[in-house]
């Protein structure tokens, strides 16, 4: 896929201000700090299309980006740890919750895993959440070039291990690094099949 345009349209504080669009959203989603931001800017060659912070928990609103005239890009809140108050992550926490849940017209959900650290409690719970809801969705995991290959597949490993217990079948998943853009075609083009399987022509 070719990204052509790329646009923010806006910022909602919860799912009824979203767009009101039928255009296919494809979201995504992990802990604070994992890379979210820096991953959309790579995916779509804006540096400065998502803004990106070293602060954890900076993005607090449900951001939407208008990908090619025909499909919407959705940064949403990171979930664990943020630098904000209790009653906040809370409403962060229904804000996303409700999104996922409601949202038709989302087609997948992206969900960002360091690839550096042991497999986190807070992910593997999000992604059986998921599961039980049968949201579709594929994982993300970033800074792949922290990683020596070995490395990177052993770190991947474990995180499927720990899948397996619940899971008999998994998700899709794809490395990336937004230094070295590895992994930038191999997600595009999934949404590309995505879309195509959907009806949704690529502009």
């Amino acid at each position: 896929m070719v990204i052509r345009s790329a646009k923010f349209v806006k910022s909602s504080p919860h799912i009824g201000l979203c767009p009101n669009s039928d255009l296919p959203e494809y979201a995504f989603i992990g802990r604070s700090n994992v890379g979210k931001s820096s991953l959309i800017n790579m995916l779509t060659g804006l540096k400065t299309l998502a803004k990106v912070s070293g602060t954890p928990g900076k993005t607090q609103l449900i951001n939407h980006f208008e990908i090619n005239e025909s499909w919407f890009l959705v940064d949403l809140p990171g979930y664990g740890f943020a630098k904000v108050s209790q009653s906040k992550r809370e409403v962060f926490s229904d804000m996303v919750t409700r999104y996922i849940l409601n949202r038709e017209n989302l087609n997948c959900l992206f969900v960002l895993i360091d690839s550096r650290l042991e497999p986190q409690e807070i992910d593997l719970t999000f992604v059986n959440w998921l599961g039980s809801n049968q949201i579709p969705f594929a994982l993300i995991f970033t800074k792949s070039d922290k990683l020596s290959s070995a490395s990177l597949n052993c770190s991947i490993a474990r995180f499927k291990k720990k899948l397996y217990e619940t899971w008999d079948e998994l998700p899709p998943f794809f490395t990336c690094s937004t230094v070295t853009r590895i992994g930038r075609d191999d997600i595009l083009n999934y949404i590309a099949e995505i879309n195509a399987t959907t009806g949704v022509l690529a502009k």
